[in-house]
Formats: C-alpha cells, structure tokens, sequence
C-alpha cells in the first residue's frame, strides 16, 4: 500500500508539474509580448525625429516658392530694403507683368516646345530601347555610349548645333525648338526607360512570337502596354527638363512669337531696373502648369519609377 501511494504521489507531482510550467511560459511570452507593444522612450524619438526631418525637407523646398510669392507682391522699395514681410500688397506687378509682356504667348510657346520634345524623345527611345533590351542588338556597352552623349554640356555643341538648325530651316520655330529639344533629351529617355524594358520576362515575347507577332507587332500589342507606367513618368520628366530649358531656346529663338518662358523671364528688365517683382510674378505664372501636371500625375510618376526600380 505505501509503494502504492508514493507512486500515486509521484504522478501527482508530474502532473501539477506539467500544468505549471506551460502556465510560466505563457506568463514570461505575454509579458514579453506586452513589453514589445507598448511605445518607449526610443519609439518614441524616433518618429518625433522623423517628423522633425519631414518638416525640414517641405520647408526647403517651398522656400523658394515662398520667396518668390512675397516678392511678387512687394514694390520695389520693399524690394530694395530687403524686408521679408511687404509693407502693402503690390497687385499691380501681376497686372504689369501680363500687360507689358506677352506671358501667355510664352507659356504658350514653353508648352508647345516641350510636348513636341516627349513626342520626339519618345518616337526614338522607345524603339532603341526595345532593340537594345529584348532583341539584344548593339552590344552591352550601348546603353552607355548613348547616356554619355548627354554628359557633355550643351555650350560645347552651340556652334554646330546653330548651324544645323540654320541650315535646316527650323531657327525660331516653336516646332524645331521641340525637335531638338526632344533629340538633345533622347539620351535621358533611353536611360530611364532602360529598366523598364528589361524588367518584362523574355517568355511574353517567346509566347508572341509562338502566336506569330513579328518584332514590330510584339512592341506594339505587347511590350508597350506593359512598358506604359514607365513610359508615362518618362514623358513627365522629359516635359520638365524641356519646359525649364533655357539655353537651347535663347540660342534657337529671335523673335517674341517663338520664345520660350525662361527666356522671356530673362528678358524682363527696364531702362534703368530690373523688375523684380514682375518677373517673380512671371515665373509663379510658369510654375502653374508644372505643379498641376505633377498634382494629376503623380500617381503614374511614381508608380512608373518604382516599377522600374526592380528587375
């Protein structure tokens, strides 16, 4: 009987044993669960120093803009005694920049320029991509001799850059301003639309080709829609880097009817000043059409650029 009770007292113990050690893991896992969960001190500062980084980097970069709206809206004595804050609000610059200067005949003239270069540098990146990136033609090195044409300043190339243009009939034409702004851009286009192009698997076109599409027929039905996020935020950026150029225009462009905003910004002084203040109402005139495209499209910019990002 008394080896029956030890035994019975063992198994007992065993068992009280086996209930109480799951219930202290338990006990230790939600401790350190709760542990986890809770926000600390580090947490903490690390979102107050993200924030703080945030806030920065919005502030520098609507300072300008910022700058530039006070200044639109100060006379020039304010101008000239450096206040931040004008003493009144000065509407006559707007009202002055549009009368004596033809603005929207140069917005115009911007906007046509650089829709005429996203439609050139894209007729002729587009297919050098497609050959460099799925019919592997020209080598590996490319890619890199197209970028490096862009490398090289733009002065350096004025002089025979004039003469083509001359002899080729485009000189102030807002149409030969766009097609040489478009080709001067066409290396940037191939660049960014390079990872696009090889980010697509090679088994759609073996798949297109088994159907019985051609190179051409491939690019068009397949490669294209595939390719159209990455081809729509390559139109936004070459549409900015044309829109914003300044010395390819003021070289092309003699008369007001051809010339582009920069240059009519530029262009914006009087006998004996330089008006400030109409030429800061000026340039936020010009800012317009680029901060709207950016608002509409920037869901495809992004989306674009990240999609290509990845291969």
């Amino acid at each position: 009987m008394s080896l029956a009770f030890r035994t019975s007292d063992r198994v007992d113990d065993d068992a009280t044993a086996t209930l109480v050690v799951p219930d202290a893991r338990r006990r230790r896992r939600r401790s350190r669960t709760s542990s986890i969960s809770r926000p600390g001190r580090p947490a903490l500062a690390v979102t107050v120093v993200k924030w703080v980084v945030i806030v920065v980097a919005i502030a520098l970069a609507l300072l300008p803009v910022l700058y530039m709206v006070g200044m639109s809206f100060k006379s020039p004595d304010d101008i000239l005694s450096t206040r931040i804050l004008p003493s009144r609000l000065a509407f006559e610059n707007w009202t002055a920049a549009f009368e004596n200067w033809p603005i929207l005949t140069y917005l115009r003239n911007s906007l046509g320029a650089a829709l005429v270069a996203v439609l050139v540098a894209l007729l002729v990146s587009i297919p050098a991509n497609y050959a460099m990136a799925r019919l592997r033609a020209g080598g590996s090195q490319t890619l890199g001799l197209i970028v490096s044409a862009y490398v090289a300043p733009p002065i350096v190339a004025i002089i025979p850059l004039f003469v083509l243009v001359r002899t080729a009939g485009l000189m102030d034409s807002v149409v030969g301003l766009g097609i040489v702004e478009g080709l001067l851009l066409t290396p940037v286009a191939v660049w960014l639309l390079d990872g696009f192009f090889r980010s697509i698997p090679f088994e759609i076109d073996e798949a297109a080709q088994i159907d019985g599409c051609g190179p051409l027929r491939t690019l068009w039905s397949v490669i294209l829609p595939l390719t159209a996020p990455g081809i729509v935020a390559v139109s936004i950026i070459v549409f900015i880097l044309a829109y914003n150029d300044f010395l390819i225009p003021l070289l092309l462009t003699q008369s007001l009817d051809s010339q582009t905003l920069p240059v009519g910004i530029a262009l914006m002084q009087g006998g004996r000043e330089v008006m400030f203040g109409q030429m800061a109402a000026a340039s936020l005139a010009g800012l317009i059409p680029i901060y709207l495209l950016a608002l509409f499209l920037q869901k495809w910019l992004v989306g674009g650029l990240t999609q290509g990002s990845v291969k």
